[in-house]
């Protein structure tokens, strides 16, 4: 246990109580207890899953990683998986799972990735001077992990603009492009599957005869739930706008091979009729030092000039 609180009719009452001190702060029902445990192991969680009768599963699944988000419920509590996100200055998504027990007096929140800012999380509860039971803690963790969608949709949009203007500045055949392209799409995708669930996980919160908070704080869930609604929808956008990036790509590409290779056929006509009739014709014309040993090298050497300037052309204009 990393951290802990007791709040009593609202107000905070002692923070970071000894364990042994758990029973006793939940004899009382005018109190609200928050725990916070880092990374913990089942035996970590034996003595509180006895003391709020959490079941084996919840506690098997608020321990193992890589758990989709989800709102489970069993008898007396619940459990909340979700995830919140960060955008890394790659555009590479990087997120933390959290998991949240839910009972009458108590709310459970277990980090599996220590890294997770439960900090902000706790600002969050400061801002008022009393608190509304469970249910306002529990909106306070909600708001936190939402609203890290709602940064990552930002650095991704803008991050998306400035692909899209860059599609008609770089080559078409850029690496570059297609690396932050692919990055992009990814970290869309680890981004939706993170924000799609979480409609399933407010949805029943919405419930006016849920238990886990009092009427009152339904607005403030279902802004919880409208801001969950709105980064679902503008990931579903930049899904589709990197996807557009991508085939435009593709076409500028399909376009310039066509053009080089226009170009390339032009030529190859333009030498071939020539060819053909000094061919056809047999027109081998004696050319200076045919029979003398310095005509083979300055032949070999003209074969050589050309081809380096052929070469040195193509790779100016990009075909090769």
């Amino acid at each position: 246990m990393t951290r802990s609180r007791v709040y009593r009719h609202g107000r905070l009452e002692s923070e970071n109580f000894a364990p042994e001190q758990l029973a006793d702060n939940l004899a009382d029902p005018d109190t609200t207890v928050w725990l916070d445990l880092a990374a913990p192991g089942k035996q970590d969680l034996a003595e509180i899953s006895r003391l709020l009768g959490l079941h084996e599963i919840a506690v098997e699944d608020a321990t193992q990683q890589h758990e989709r988000p989800k709102l489970s419920h069993y008898p007396g509590h619940a459990l909340i998986i979700a995830y919140a996100v960060e955008t890394l200055e790659s555009g590479e998504l990087r997120a933390f799972e959290l998991a949240v027990f839910i009972a009458k007096q108590t709310l459970v929140t277990v980090r599996k990735d220590p890294a997770f800012n439960m900090e902000k999380v706790v600002t969050r509860w400061d801002a008022e001077s009393e608190i509304d039971g469970v249910g306002y803690l529990l909106h306070g963790v909600l708001d936190y992990i939402v609203d890290s969608y709602l940064d990552a949709v930002v650095a991704l949009d803008d991050r998306t603009e400035t692909l899209e203007d860059d599609i008609f500045t770089q080559a078409p055949n850029s690496a570059d492009m297609q690396r932050r392209s692919l990055s992009m799409h990814k970290s869309l995708g680890q981004l939706r599957r993170k924000v799609s669930p979480m409609r399933e996980v407010l949805t029943p919160l919405m419930r006016r005869d849920s238990a886990i908070y009092s009427e009152h704080m339904l607005p403030y869930f279902q802004d919880v739930l409208d801001h969950v609604l709105w980064a679902s929808e503008q990931v579903e956008s930049l899904r589709d706008l990197v996807a557009t990036i991508r085939d435009t790509q593709l076409n500028l590409q399909g376009n310039r091979m066509n053009l080089i290779m226009k170009k390339v056929t032009s030529w190859a006509a333009i030498i071939a009729v020539p060819t053909a009739i000094t061919g056809f014709y047999g027109q081998n014309v004696p050319v200076p030092g045919v029979d003398h040993p310095l005509g083979l090298w300055i032949s070999t050497i003209a074969i050589v000039l050309v081809s380096i300037t052929l070469y040195a052309t193509f790779k100016r204009k990009d075909w090769l």
